[in-house]
């Protein structure tokens, strides 16, 4: 494992073309193929031909292409890491999942969907992207749950077609539902549901599905029996794994002060993957956003502040890394 510490390290002559400020971002919508339609994105690329693309594969639930979600995300981490990324030379694409929001129409039922149909859409994206700007290859990043899709993507044995590498942004380094149990017992207040909800996940880590009228009301969000077949799909996931066999070059970038992916998660998959390059970010949360604080409250007000910028740092780590591998054909 090759550990990057912030700031120390010496910015390598490859990441000059790229750091240099980009004028005129230019943004314009694009899509790739989806199931029944079309899935929608929005591609914010330099003035200059030739930029590498990332392209930024969304964490869970329904989040959008800026990373915004109506359960209560409006932190817009998508959208101000595409405009800082194309001030530093680098283009992205940013996107709606299958079944949501500008794809909404690409599925009839947004709910029934699987981790290899995230992947499907993720080679649909890339193909697009190829198409569309001329690149040999495009920068995966995935965050949250996302980051999990990222490594299904990677499988195969090798270097993957059209995948330049991975950046694994506040990514799951267990099963999720290990991550899942690590949450509800670390809330005081799941005390009272804490069995009922433990069960669950176990039965559907063995790829059963749960009665939802045998649980308790507040957990029929969580389990809802339209979302079980994902879950399932989900927890069938070890990130290590999927981690140690990935064969393209890997980023794992991880906020010390993220409530819900620790840095444990990021040192695991790490040492799986000792190719793979670990930048852990001071006082970064889970949205990339600067606490500086250990308050909870602080730290989830940030969720709902758009107009707060990305800790320092993030953007400096993508950067490096794109640099340092662009010209992989």
């Amino acid at each position: 494992m090759k550990a990057l510490l912030l700031g120390l390290v010496a910015v390598a002559a490859s990441l000059a073309a790229v750091a240099q400020p980009a004028a005129d971002p230019r943004a314009k919508p694009i899509e790739a193929r989806g199931p029944l339609a079309p899935l929608k994105g929005t591609l914010l690329a330099p003035a200059r031909a030739g930029a590498p693309v990332v392209l930024i594969v969304p964490g869970s639930g329904p989040t959008d292409r800026d990373g915004n979600n109506p359960l209560g995300v409006n932190a817009a981490t998508y959208k101000l890491l595409a405009q800082d990324l194309a001030a530093r030379g680098i283009a992205s694409v940013r996107i709606d999942k299958r079944g949501m929001f500008g794809s909404a129409k690409a599925v009839a039922d947004a709910n029934a969907v699987t981790i290899p149909d995230y992947v499907t859409d993720v080679h649909s994206w890339v193909g697009a992207i190829r198409r569309s700007t001329g690149v040999p290859c495009v920068w995966v990043l995935g965050h949250s749950e996302g980051g999990l899709v990222a490594l299904a993507v990677a499988q195969g044995g090798g270097e993957v077609p059209g995948i330049c590498g991975l950046v694994l942004v506040a990514a799951p380094g267990r099963p999720l539902g290990q991550v899942l149990r690590d949450q509800l017992r670390a809330n005081p207040a799941n005390a009272p549901i804490l069995e009922q909800a433990l069960a669950a996940i176990t039965r559907l880590e063995g790829g059963a599905r749960v009665d939802t009228a045998s649980l308790h009301p507040a957990l029929h969000p969580l389990f809802n029996e339209a979302v079980q077949g994902f879950l399932i799909s989900a927890f069938a996931q070890d990130p290590a794994k999927l981690i140690a066999a990935t064969k393209v070059p890997v980023l794992v970038l991880q906020g010390e002060r993220d409530l819900q992916v620790g840095v444990q998660d990021a040192r695991l998959l790490a040492q799986a993957n000792p190719a793979a390059q670990l930048v852990l970010l001071p006082d970064t949360n889970h949205v990339l956003k600067a606490v500086v604080t250990d308050d909870p409250a602080a730290n989830m007000a940030t969720y709902a502040n758009p107009g707060q910028p990305l800790a320092p740092g993030v953007v400096d780590a993508v950067v490096r890394f794109v640099a340092a591998g662009k010209t992989r054909p």
